[in-house]
């Protein structure tokens, strides 16, 4: 027996707010990853880490209040603890490899493919990770092409969020940018969500095992959600402050003849060292004349 699938019980909100959340951690993500650009060391690779959560987290809330909207009127449907955790953990490290490959080796054709085939990938990953941690009574079915479709959304998506991501500059841009990434998003998981249906169970038996959607998700979401609210304070404000100053910028270490650190050059400019030489040299040879 087929189940009765709605994935639209609370109307256009879950929809609405899941493509917010997927907006938001966008759009930290692009900005975080731009301003890695401007930095070398450690601080390139902690706005890098700081970009991948954003994304991650923005991604996995999306998914999550998206799911909060599904119900199968025949069975309550409930949620594993572990592997809801497990998504959002999947999510945080193959996001975290395509924007990294990306942030090192530039948006170069070939880490383009390979950082947006691994964060689609990872994706998509979550998503089907996160629908494996439902628990009801029934089994679910997917529609293989559907899927197959839902992935090759991923993977574009993913692709352009990273070309984005080393080529917007502008406020504008990057907001037009993480509009378009929150809406390839969302169209995945409603793609995926479209490929599944439920087959019942004969019996109801106990009912099935885990938490409610509201006594799970709900606190769970609040992490990500608090992330994302800090992390956009962080960005709001000057990297320069926040991360420190770098002692080189991307612009002098590619001028040829320019030291590898300019501020002492500029320090030995102010206060020559060779001037007291200069001074006694001249004074000693002016001693035999006087004599």
């Amino acid at each position: 027996m087929q189940g009765t699938v709605d994935g639209f019980t609370y109307g256009l909100v879950t929809p609405l707010v899941a493509y917010f959340m997927a907006c938001l951690g966008g759009a930290l993500g692009l900005r975080c990853t731009t301003r890695s650009m401007l930095v070398a060391g450690p601080w390139r690779a902690g706005w890098l880490a700081l970009g991948s959560v954003a994304i991650a987290s923005g991604i996995w809330t999306m998914h999550f209040i998206a799911m909060m909207g599904f119900t199968v009127e025949e069975t309550p449907v409930h949620y594993d603890k572990p592997t809801t955790f497990a998504s959002l953990g999947v999510a945080v490290l193959m996001v975290g490899a395509g924007i990294f490959i990306v942030g090192y080796r530039g948006a170069t054709g070939t880490a383009l493919f390979t950082g947006g085939t691994v964060t689609g990938l990872g994706v998509a990953s979550m998503h089907y990770l996160g629908m494996a941690g439902m628990r009801l009574n029934g089994k679910l079915e997917y529609n293989t092409l559907t899927v197959s479709a839902s992935v090759v959304i991923a993977v574009v998506a993913a692709t352009a969020a990273l070309w984005a991501a080393g080529q917007v500059r502008g406020f504008l841009w990057s907001v037009g940018a993480s509009l378009v990434m929150g809406l390839a998003v969302s169209g995945m998981h409603y793609t995926g969500m479209a490929a599944l249906s439920v087959h019942l169970h004969g019996s109801t038996g106990a009912g099935p095992a885990g938490d409610s959607a509201a006594a799970l998700l709900a606190p769970m979401m609040i992490g990500p959600f608090v992330f994302l609210c800090l992390a956009g304070v962080v960005v709001m404000f000057d990297p320069l402050m926040v991360m420190g100053k770098p002692d080189w910028s991307p612009a002098e270490i590619k001028r040829p003849g320019v030291p590898a650190h300019p501020v002492a050059t500029h320090v030995v400019g102010r206060r020559p060292a060779v001037h007291p030489v200069q001074e006694r040299g001249h004074r000693r040879s002016r001693t035999p004349q006087s004599r």
